[in-house]
């Protein structure tokens, strides 16, 4: 990684594996429990399947100290490291039942989080070169809000806002309850955080800018109105472009002058990546 990324707060990962844990051990584990012997002790190893930017290990590690608090645990690599196949990414040890008990929940939340900062260091790698920064956005599953942009952070973007409560995104229904862009401003600005308003046409954007909102989203917008955007506004806001972006269109969205593009598909959409833990008996 080119910077350290702060993880998620501590106390929201022990509520997602708490979580986790509860659906899929319920009551317990009751293959482990009367396949495998009390006393045996397993030896895992933790391998990837296919290229990859690795996530959350130590959230991994978590689920497995959780179920098994004397469990030995060793990274061989790091958050935001891009590994290829056959790259062994942690070793594990410890009683056999439990180490079972907590392999699913553990590979399950890396498997998702390295999916996200993946598909994140494809879309950023677009990027290179255009001074546009991609931002994530709230299209996450639910529960799983900061573990997934922890995980975007790890793979290049910069967060948007983390929820409803950390900033103002004016929208189209917004708008249509007050009656323009411009009472919509007047009225958010006693929140006294940052404004931004969602503009679907150069029309809105020009009232947008002269209510002085901080940010404006332009949305689904083509490359040639974006640089009309872009010409409008002059840097008298910041603008995100946004709405329908692909791999193969952040490069031109980018190159027509916006500061930000912001892609919800990198945590909506993202396929977790293939990780393997091969277990032998010692």
């Amino acid at each position: 990684m080119a910077a350290t990324v702060l993880p998620p707060d501590a106390a929201d990962i022990r509520r997602v594996i708490t979580a986790a844990l509860a659906e899929d051990v319920g009551p317990g584990d009751v293959t482990s429990q009367t396949v495998i012997p009390a006393e045996l002790r397993f030896r895992g190893v933790m391998a990837a399947r296919e290229p990859m930017v690795v996530c959350g290990l130590d959230i991994a590690s978590d689920v497995f100290r959780i179920v098994v608090p004397e469990a030995e645990w060793s990274a061989r690599v790091t958050d935001g490291d891009h590994i290829g196949p056959g790259t062994i990414l942690a070793e594990v040890s410890g009683p056999a039942r439990g180490l079972l008990t907590a392999e699913r929940v553990a590979l399950n939340l890396l498997q998702h989080l390295s999916g996200i900062a993946t598909l994140t260091r494809s879309y950023v790698e677009k990027l290179a070169g255009t001074g546009c920064v991609l931002l994530d956005t709230r299209k996450t599953i639910p529960g799983l809000r900061q573990l997934a942009k922890y995980a975007t952070r790890v793979g290049g973007a910069r967060n948007h806002r983390m929820g409803l409560y950390d900033a103002i995104l004016i929208k189209d229904n917004h708008i249509a309850v007050c009656g323009s862009v411009a009472e919509a401003v007047t009225r958010a600005k006693a929140a006294g955080v940052p404004i931004e308003v969602e503009c679907d046409t150069l029309d809105q954007v020009a009232e947008a800018v002269d209510s002085r909102a901080d940010i404006i989203l332009l949305d689904n917008m083509s490359p040639d109105t974006l640089r009309q955007a872009v010409a409008l506004v002059a840097g008298r806001a910041k603008l995100e472009a946004s709405g329908g972006v692909t791999l193969e269109t952040i490069r031109a969205i980018a190159e027509t002058g916006v500061d930000f593009v912001s892609v919800g598909r990198i945590t909506q959409s993202a396929r977790a990546v293939d990780i393997g833990l091969d277990w032998g008996v010692g």
